[in-house]
């Protein structure tokens, strides 16, 4: 009877943390730039840094294991105390799946070059959503919640709000830190532009787009290729409008740092006519990406 209880409390248990995951990320740490140093420290980081963003619970909803969000974390060591101090960079992507076929489209894709923080093999990664704990598990909480929030946008409109006020949070709560990243003055790209624009319902239009992209265009594209295509050349005119009053705001390039080149594959089949006007479009919207939209020229 015992083991037939402990069995049960343990399957319970079990099931309880697979409900617990939203994330299904891939975390690699790359280390080639520091020489002469126990590897073992960053495998160890590494598996920490996974089981943080799998296993904790980011969203309000129970999530199966088949609807759980792929994303990357590929953090870069470029410097390391041999003990606990490391300074990195990391590039972040995410993305989520398109209806009706095996095609994922890259919702987030980000480089940040002051991922830096204080981490000792085998300490707990704690995190608190009311105070700075350690720089690490606030980087991962600040990144994992984006994520959510932005695979929330493109399925339902506005839906990823709450976890954009759960990034400000963790934002707000790092105000005091030693590690830069954090605060309005240190950059015009970092997380503090990351969050205030996706909080700031000025940039709601992007938002608006990143709904209408993916649920009336790719989502669609399936079953009638033409339509969806249409309703995503149909969104840069919106997309125009929002630059020209936030001209450079952090937010306009992230959306396109993450589809720069789906929109080339998706508007390289339209009619000449409307290929033209989209790579007008394009190239005042995001002219960091003109090498790729030339292809739309051809």
């Amino acid at each position: 009877m015992i083991r037939r209880f402990v069995m049960f409390v343990f399957v319970f248990l079990t099931a309880a943390q697979l409900r617990a995951q939203d994330l299904n990320a891939r975390v690699q740490i790359l280390s080639t730039q520091i020489q002469n140093t126990n590897k073992r420290s960053f495998d160890a980081l590494e598996s920490t840094i996974r089981e943080f963003l799998n296993n904790r619970k980011w969203s309000a909803d129970a999530l199966q294991p088949r609807e759980r969000i792929d994303c990357s974390f590929v953090i870069n060591i470029t410097w390391y105390d041999g003990s606990s101090q490391f300074l990195a960079d990391a590039q972040i992507q995410s993305s989520r799946p398109i209806y009706g076929t095996t095609y994922n489209s890259t919702l987030l894709n980000i480089s940040d070059k002051d991922f830096g923080f204080t981490y000792a093999e085998g300490q707990p990664l704690d995190y608190s959503d009311q105070n700075f704990i350690n720089n690490l598990s606030s980087l991962l909480a600040f990144y994992a919640y984006t994520i959510v929030g932005m695979d929330y946008d493109s399925f339902s409109r506005y839906s990823g709000t709450p976890y954009y006020v759960k990034a400000l949070g963790v934002v707000n709560n790092a105000q005091n830190a030693s590690f830069p990243g954090w605060k309005a003055f240190e950059s015009l790209k970092n997380r503090y532009w990351l969050s205030e624009n996706l909080n700031n319902k000025a940039f709601n239009p992007i938002r608006e787009v990143l709904y209408d992209y993916h649920r009336n265009g790719l989502d669609i594209m399936a079953g009638n290729q033409a339509k969806g295509r249409k309703e995503i050349i149909g969104l840069l005119p919106q997309l125009q409008k929002i630059d020209k009053q936030k001209q450079g705001a952090m937010l306009n390039q992230v959306f396109f740092t993450a589809k720069a080149d789906e929109l080339v594959n998706i508007i390289g089949s339209a009619d000449p006519q409307d290929k033209v006007k989209a790579y007008n479009q394009l190239v005042e919207l995001d002219p960091a990406n003109l090498a790729k939209y030339q292809a739309l020229r051809k």
